[in-house]
């Protein structure tokens, strides 16, 4: 009888843990031109300010427009509006929006990257608890939510009972 090596594959947790962050918020710059150099001319010009941007989503073109969204430490969020106020004429944007009253959700966890159907159920968790994402960032290791704030409490609790258990 010939030799069966029996291998045993221990499984990793998927998403290990969940954070969360109250200090953000949420700006966007409206109808911005779709061309080279206008996202470094915003980042260029808050970094001079000192701003660390964390979460950037830019909208795909439209009429050779775009949107481009970020969070920022909410206590940056004044100074960050004069910025970018200078700059929409520069730009020649539409306008600029902001929120103060957002904080960032993430699962996190090695496993992720190996295993499909894992960003479906943080949205359906979420979704299933009446919580809106307003913008979502991902890594191999973690998934990213802004939502709002007064659903912090409920998604920390309905992720972790969904992941961690």
């Amino acid at each position: 009888m010939p030799n069966k090596k029996i291998s045993k594959k221990i499984e990793e947790p998927v998403v290990t843990a969940v954070t969360f962050d109250k200090n953000q918020a949420k700006l966007s710059i409206l109808d911005v031109a779709d061309k080279p150099g206008v996202a470094a001319k915003i980042f260029g010009t808050l970094a001079k300010e000192n701003i660390n941007v964390d979460m950037i989503i830019q909208s795909a073109a439209r009429e050779k427009t775009n949107d481009i969204s970020f969070t920022i430490m909410r206590s940056d969020l004044e100074k960050a509006k004069e910025v970018l106020s200078k700059l929409q004429k520069d730009l020649n944007a539409e306008g600029i929006i902001f929120a103060d009253d957002v904080c960032k959700i993430s699962i996190v966890g090695v496993g992720m990257k190996s295993h499909p159907g894992v960003a479906y159920k943080m949205f359906q968790t979420l979704a299933d608890n009446g919580i809106n994402i307003e913008m979502i960032s991902t890594s191999e290791i973690k998934i990213s939510c802004i939502i709002k704030s007064k659903y912090l409490d409920l998604a920390v609790k309905s992720l972790h009972k969904a992941f961690i258990g």
